[in-house]
């Protein structure tokens, strides 16, 4: 299938999520996971309309971060060192990956070097799978607590990756469980600001995500493809 066809084939399948969940499609996010990819795949994405771009690894984004820049957001999806935050504070417009408390002063060291804030988004493991970073539920209002001080590390919502299943709706009680403990979250007025964001679903489960209400979906094979990079 063809880029735009894949597009316009997810564009299709978003809007039904939305229709099912009565949700507006306005309050849904795509995030094109293009670290398979190569930069003029990225390139010809963002021609079609792609806004937000996920990456990995600073090396392998380079060179798409040198040609778009401006053009398309960064999304920094993967685990991230405390040693790489020089590499990712400053060129990236997001990370969706902040799980632990030497993690947020890297980044707010690097940031108020900088003179910037950064959105994040706090990681957790919902599923408890042992193979998956994150901070468990329980921990989630200790952590907000320790993270009030840091000026410039924005927590603007919860990210969570569901375990890979057969089938999309096993994924459900996932889903469903993060949008339980943003509210929760929210209620208790953890965080310095409340947080309204869902960074949750992927290529094989993101209509049911969004029907749990995310409002950001990472998708990659589904989207752009998997290819060698060139």
């Amino acid at each position: 299938m063809a880029l735009q066809d894949r597009i316009r084939d997810v564009e299709r399948r978003i809007e039904e999520a939305c229709r099912r969940s009565g949700r507006s499609r306005r309050e849904v996010n795509v995030v094109a996971v293009t670290k398979y990819v190569s930069a003029q795949t990225a390139a010809n994405a963002v021609a079609h309309g792609i806004r937000h771009l996920g990456e990995n690894r600073w090396p392998d984004s380079e060179e798409k971060w040198r040609l778009l820049q401006g053009q398309a957001a960064f999304h920094y999806i993967g685990s991230l060192q405390t040693r790489k935050v020089k590499d990712v504070v400053g060129k990236f417009d997001y990370i969706h990956s902040l799980d632990r408390l030497s993690l947020a002063e890297e980044i707010q060291k690097r940031a108020s070097a900088l003179g910037i804030d950064v959105p994040c988004f706090v990681q957790v493991n919902v599923s408890g799978e042992e193979s998956k970073h994150g901070l468990s539920p329980e921990e989630l209002e200790g952590f907000a607590a320790a993270i009030r001080g840091l000026s410039r590390v924005k927590p603007i919502g919860l990210m969570t990756m569901a375990p890979l299943e057969s089938e999309a709706e096993e994924t459900r009680p996932v889903f469903r469980r993060l949008r339980e403990l943003r509210d929760e979250l929210n209620a208790k007025e953890a965080f310095a600001a409340p947080i309204a964001e869902l960074s949750m679903g992927m290529s094989g489960d993101f209509e049911v995500a969004i029907e749990e209400g995310a409002t950001w979906v990472r998708l990659g094979t589904v989207l752009v493809g998997i290819e060698e990079e060139a």
